[in-house]
């Protein structure tokens, strides 16, 4: 059986215990000592902590409501649903198409839908969507009938206004090609498309139709490429706009850091927030091509405290998408609010 090996430990006795003792309690004075000067040290200058930075908006990260009540966003139709956009026996606006002269001289064209009813009380003024087509097409194919890639504008809206789930209203679909960009305009600096809107499109409008002339009377829509006109003509005229709307839209990542760049002074402006009626809404199919720029587009937004609406729908960069987008926003479109 092994035996554990002693432990030794230190002997001391008469004067060299003392002597121990004597070092020990020396040693354990000037701890002690060391110990209550850290000890008043530190509650005579305790370290201060970093002052806390103002977050771009809201009190002390705390965000505030909008002055317009949230709307409840309506889901959006099924991917194969075709009976929000069926001809149905109930009543009809028509589709006019007019032309008009820019300020450059040059004759353009737009469609203009004008909802049930208009005709019969020359007194009642209607808000306005301006509604942007994407790159490749024109102002024909928001109305267009095409199964497949029509718009059937006309149709989603006749259907809203007759169950009352949307507020009638005047659509604007004018004629954006060559001059919408998907680079960002320099801040005071209105790129083409946004001139054409200021100096032709928007006068034209209200001279020609009984519009709510006002920016509570006025919201911009546009996919793809049409999107752009959303963010450069919108953001930029806030005072002529207070709802926007981007389908499938959405800057690269070589142009994101001019957006952001660009629109800052917008963007952190504690007052446009409130410049919004409906926060700003942004969709996207889970295959769109233009699905990672809406993403890069959106933590922007986000990352400067707006309010917002982001929607992930299925399928692509598509009219089957953009017909559900309309169908889903002219519901919320121009609420009640002061």
């Amino acid at each position: 059986m092994k035996h554990r090996e002693a432990v030794p430990f230190l002997s001391l006795s008469g004067k060299g215990l003392a002597t121990f003792l004597l070092a020990a309690s020396s040693q354990f004075s000037s701890l002690a000592a060391e110990g209550l000067a850290a000890t008043r040290l530190e509650a005579v200058a305790p370290p201060q902590p970093a002052a806390p930075t103002n977050p771009p908006r809201g009190d002390w990260g705390r965000p505030k409501p909008g002055r317009c009540p949230l709307p409840i966003l309506p889901a959006l139709a099924r991917m194969d649903d075709t009976a929000f956009f069926a001809v149905r026996d109930v009543p009809h606006g028509k589709v006019e198409i007019v032309k008009y002269r820019n300020h450059a001289g040059t004759e353009k064209r737009m469609h203009v839908y004008l909802p049930p009813g208009y005709d019969q009380d020359a007194t009642r003024r209607y808000p306005v969507l301006y509604l942007n087509h994407g790159g490749g097409d024109d102002d024909a194919g928001w109305t267009s009938t095409d199964p497949r890639n029509g718009g059937h504008a006309q149709t989603i809206l006749d259907n809203l206004i007759a169950r009352r789930r949307a507020k009638p209203m005047i659509i604007v679909m004018p004629n954006t090609w060559g001059m919408a960009a998907a680079n960002p305009p320099l801040p005071g600096e209105d790129d083409a498309c946004t001139r054409e809107y200021l100096k032709d499109i928007i006068p034209w409008v209200d001279a020609h139709y009984r519009t709510q002339a006002s920016r509570e009377g006025r919201a911009l829509a546009g996919l793809s490429m049409g999107g752009f006109v959303v963010m450069h003509t919108g953001l930029s005229h806030l005072e002529m706009f207070s709802e926007l709307y981007v389908f499938s839209s959405g800057h690269s990542s070589n142009l994101l850091p001019k957006f952001e760049e660009r629109f800052k002074a917008v963007l952190e402006d504690a007052e446009t927030n409130d410049k919004f009626r409906v926060p700003f809404y942004m969709a996207q199919g889970e295959t769109d091509s233009a699905l990672r720029n809406g993403q890069r587009v959106m933590a922007v937004i986000n990352q400067y405290g707006l309010r917002n609406f982001w929607v992930l729908s299925s399928g692509g960069h598509e009219w089957a998408n953009w017909r559900r987008y309309l169908h889903q926003t002219a519901q919320i479109m121009f609420p009640d609010s002061n």
